[in-house]
């Protein structure tokens, strides 16, 4: 018996602190996006029974501590769109064509590779810019609404030095009971606190489907699946990515007309189900990821309480409250966009344009930031090739050099416009690239093993040049040079 109630426990401590840390980012996307009270709260009872239920499957069926989430960076980003054209039913379309994206990366194997192949700092700088706004809002409720604020901020930064795992969640029982003692008298009796659920039949629109589905498959795959396979793989488990995709893109597909955004892999608390924490017996971890669906589940049925809680509350407390917990996300995504300084400025346009918030055809700022990152990356990876050659090409084409060759392990030491048609600079001629056994006294005698390493300068005399650099125009067998410039 006590063998199973360390894993339930893991598995509680990962529900609840999963859910408290990120639903009020889920809610305040989901309002941002057109949905109303009623159909926000819908889509939260949603995605809490589908991420339980998924995490149950996949937990039995696979036995590996597979955890499963909603797309915490995917609600950020639908906080950065802003109501899509057609409103909230265009938004649900968009959510159900994300699932299908997920259910065709797993049908399709380059697809997930593709997704993967997006360059690191143009994801990270995507996901940055996403974040940006969410994570100032800690800031500006200082400004606002200081009396609420300053103690959610001074409780959160205390535990996150102490105890990192539950700052989130008690800085938001911290809001939570301010908002308690401000909200007016009577104000819970106007909302309900019973779970509803609310469909919504799905409407398609081109401007949608680019900038909030697209994005949000990207963002999803990348910021959640790819993460998330990591952690597992970090712990010694290889979870299968077919069937985790395929069944977390039919779950969120079954889940949009209900506003569900997105289920996929958990990446942060994933490491809580996963981990010696769980149980010292590692076969025994899955019980912590399939408890922990089960208690998802029974939160939803707080979806109304939180909904209510969301409502009573000065927004931008909430949007703070989201933002602290999206801060180690956004150093992530931010260290990921520039770690690489090859791309960098690429990143750097990709978080500018994504940050700036404006849309261009109808199409939100991820999609454009996304689009030109690469399109600079590609013109820079393009440019510098061109550059390079065309400083260090030699006038003659260089002869084949085999690894052994020491003219060929250091090409730098060889100056290509310091060779002259008429004349051979010694100082452009690097000791390593001659070989001492084929000189002679009197004349020099190639290798058997090289093309023939000399030819006659326009001043009658001639030089040994390496390898690398030679031409491939053979000097007649006749032609012996009678001496050899040494460096």
């Amino acid at each position: 018996m006590s063998k199973l109630v360390q894993p339930v426990v893991a598995g509680a401590v990962t529900a609840i602190v999963g859910f408290a840390s990120s639903f009020a980012i889920v809610l305040a996307g989901l309002r941002a996006v057109g949905a109303s009270p009623a159909e926000a709260s819908s889509g939260l009872l949603a995605g809490c029974v589908a991420v339980g239920l998924v995490a149950i499957i996949l937990g039995v069926r696979h036995r590996l501590p597979i955890a499963i989430a909603w797309s915490t960076p995917g609600a950020a980003l639908l906080v950065a769109t802003g109501v899509p054209a057609g409103g909230w039913p265009a938004a649900v379309g968009a959510f159900l064509a994300t699932g299908l994206l997920i259910v065709l990366a797993g049908l399709f194997a380059p697809l997930g590779r593709w997704i993967a192949a997006i360059p690191a700092p143009i994801a990270g700088a995507m996901l940055a810019g996403v974040l940006l706004d969410l994570c100032l809002a800690p800031v500006r409720a200082v400004a606002e609404v200081p009396a609420l604020a300053v103690p959610v901020i001074v409780v959160w930064a205390l535990l996150f030095r102490f105890a990192r795992l539950w700052a989130v969640p008690v800085a938001l029982v911290v809001a939570a009971a301010g908002i308690a003692l401000t909200a007016p008298a009577g104000g819970l009796g106007a909302v309900s606190l019973w779970p509803t659920v609310a469909l919504t039949a799905p409407t398609f629109t081109p401007a949608a489907l680019i900038s909030l589905a697209v994005p949000l498959f990207l963002v999803t795959m990348a910021s959640q699946n790819v993460p998330g396979m990591a952690v597992l793989a970090g712990f010694g488990y290889r979870a299968p990515l077919r069937p985790v995709l395929l069944t977390t893109g039919v779950a969120t597909v079954v889940g949009a007309p209900a506003g569900a955004h997105a289920v996929n892999l958990a990446a942060i608390s994933a490491a809580l189900a996963a981990g010696p924490d769980a149980s010292p017996d590692p076969g025994r971890r899955w019980i912590a990821s399939v408890s922990a669906g089960g208690f998802m589940i029974l939160l939803g049925l707080g979806a109304g309480l939180a909904t209510a809680l969301v409502l009573l509350s000065p927004p931008v407390l909430i949007e703070a409250v989201a933002g602290l917990a999206l801060l180690s996300a956004l150093a992530s995504a931010l260290s990921a966009a520039v770690a690489d300084p090859s791309g960098r400025e690429s990143a750097v346009v990709t978080f500018v344009v994504t940050a700036s918030g404006v849309s261009f055809l109808g199409i939100g700022s991820a999609f454009w930031g996304l689009i030109a990152g690469t399109l600079l990356l590609l013109l820079l990876r393009t440019r510098r090739p061109l550059s390079a050659q065309s400083a260090t090409t030699s006038p003659h084409p260089a002869a084949p050099t085999t690894a052994s060759d020491p003219a060929h392990s250091e090409p730098p030491a060889i100056q290509p416009d310091a060779i002259q048609p008429d004349a051979i600079q010694p100082a452009a001629i690097q000791p390593v690239a001659i070989q001492p056994v084929a000189i002679e006294p009197g004349a020099i005698q190639p290798p058997a093993s090289e093309p023939a390493a000399t030819q006659p300068a326009a001043s009658g005399q001639t030089a040994t040049r390496p390898a690398a650099a030679e031409s491939t125009v053979a000097e007649p067998p006749a032609t012996r040079p009678a001496r050899a410039n040494r460096p």
